[in-house]
This record gives C-alpha cells, structure tokens and sequence, in this order.
C-alpha cells in the first residue's frame, strides 16, 4: 500500500483507582509492537527513568522500545497536538481516570482532536471490589456506558457466582459490551487495542480470556461501497473488532470497526485487506466472507 497521513488511533483505557489500569499499561508497553504513546494524569507508578521533556501541555519522557510516557499538564486537546508534533507515536493510550469522565473524553476526541480516530475504549472493573460495595457511582456508569470492551479483573479473588453477579451488573449499564474476564489484566492487547496494520495483513491466531480468534480477507476487485455499508450492518455478533484497507469504486479507505463501530478514513488503497478478530469468529467466517463477496463488482 502506499504510505499516507493517516489519523493516529487513540485508546481510552477506564477504571477506579486500583482496578489495574497501570497493570495493563505495563503489559502494553512490555508487548509493544509499535511505537506508543502513554498520556496519564502523572508519571506514577510507571517506569520513569530517563530525563523528563517539559512542554507547554504536557511532559515527556523515552520508555523501551521506543515508546514514550506523557504527563498531562494543561488541556487535553492541546497535549495531544503537542504529542503528535514532539513524539510522532503510531499509537495513543489515555488513562481516562483523573481527567474527565469517559463519555466527556470520547466526545472530546471524536469531536476536538481531527488528527487522532477513537480506536476502542476499554473499562477495568474490579471484580473483589464490585462484590464488596456493588453500588456504583456516576464516574462508573459513564465508564462502562463508554466501553467497547469490559475487562472483570482479579477474578482469583472472587467465586464463579460473584463473578455472574459483576457481569449482570456490567450489563445493566452496557448490555451489549465485550466482556474479558482477567487476572492481573492478562488479555491480548491487540484484542484490546487492534492489530497493527502492516503492508500485507497476515492472519495470526489471538489468544487470550474470551477465546479470540482471526481470519485474514483480501480481494483485488472493487467494492461497492452501499453495499459494504449493508454488510458490515449485518454482520453477527461474534465480530468484535475488524480493520485493514477497503477498494471502493471512487476511492479507497482505512477502515476500522470495533464492537459495532464503523469508521471510514481516505487512503490510497489498491485493493481489499481486511483482518477480523472476536470471540470464535472463525465459525461465522464462511458466513462474512459471503458477505463480502456480494459486495464485489
């Protein structure tokens, strides 16, 4: 495919204090596959060795691999700008928790921030908690109305019937959300936050709580775009999240879709590269890819 400035992705990741959100951003950057940017409230408990950079909005500081640890120290829209310009990451994760609630911060990147796409936004519940005080507050329940993908953390914790009750709950508020049940935050990330989009999409097994599974589809015709549109509507649930290039008949797109979300963006593709990701898809595979194939000129 041929290179062009596409929006960079951003992950929201939610939670209350000590459900395990440093956890998982230790294991994210521990796999990272590419170059991230991690903005919090403060460094915290983060690794944070080298020398800090100092910005109008934000500090900075290298992490392994490449990846880089921000602080936010003024406007949220302005941090991120400065991020883009100083740091050039592939990738953006946002802690939502101290900053704003997470429906304000969805708006906020969906609406304020044009350089970045809201890739999936991902809630940790504590499970121990949830069972020992089970009410739940305003920040909560817009944190789970928000989520793409539940993760029930320390489910070592709590019994089989304690974790049904956390799930009930969790559906009270967000019915048709992905639920991951976890120790110590260990689901696959790119579950959590996509697959990196290569030259060439090569289907790899996803492994992880929820038994995730993939499959590759490419095709060099041309597609119809209304009907794509149509398919993409009609596809079953067990696809939680596809993303890869698009061949319309006027124009090709990056496209990404995460629990139900479709996204389209303008890019020179020369053909259809899609990868699909979700629990047991496999089985719906022959059923997708007909899809598809109606789609095709």
């Amino acid at each position: 495919m041929e290179a062009a400035e596409a929006r960079t992705p951003i992950g929201l990741i939610a939670g209350s204090l000590g459900s395990g959100k440093t956890t998982l951003l230790r294991k994210v950057l521990g796999r990272a596959d590419r170059r991230y940017a991690v903005l919090v409230n403060e460094f915290g408990e983060l690794p944070i060795d080298s020398e800090v950079i100092r910005g109008t909005n934000v500090e900075i500081t290298e992490l392994v691999g490449g990846c880089v640890c921000c602080s936010l120290t003024g406007e949220l829209e302005a941090a991120v700008e400065e991020i883009l310009e100083r740091a050039h990451p592939e990738y953006i994760l946002l802690e939502a928790t101290g900053i704003a609630e997470a429906d304000a911060l969805v708006y906020e990147v969906e609406e304020k921030i044009p350089r970045v796409r809201l890739d999936s936004v991902v809630c940790i519940v504590d499970a121990d908690a949830s069972i020992r005080f089970p009410s739940v507050g305003y920040a909560g329940r817009s944190q789970l109305r928000a989520a793409d993908i539940v993760l029930i953390n320390k489910i070592d914790l709590v019994t089989e019937a304690d974790i049904e009750k956390v799930v009930a709950q969790i559906r009270e508020f967000n019915p048709d959300v992905a639920v991951l049940k976890t120790v110590r935050c260990a689901a696959d990330v790119r579950v959590l936050f996509g697959l990196a989009i290569e030259n060439r999409i090569q289907s790899a097994p996803v492994y992880g709580e929820g038994t995730f599974g993939s499959f590759a589809y490419t095709t060099a015709a041309q597609l119809d775009e209304w009907r794509f549109r149509e398919a993409v509507s009609h596809w079953p649930p067990s696809v939680f999240r596809a993303k890869g290039f698009v061949r319309f008949h006027e124009r090709g797109c990056l496209f990404n879709y995460v629990a139900g979300r479709a996204e389209f963006e303008e890019f020179p593709a020369e053909g259809t590269e899609l990868i699909f990701i979700g629990s047991k898809v496999e089985k719906d595979r022959e059923a997708i890819e007909e899809l598809l194939r109606r789609c095709e000129a």
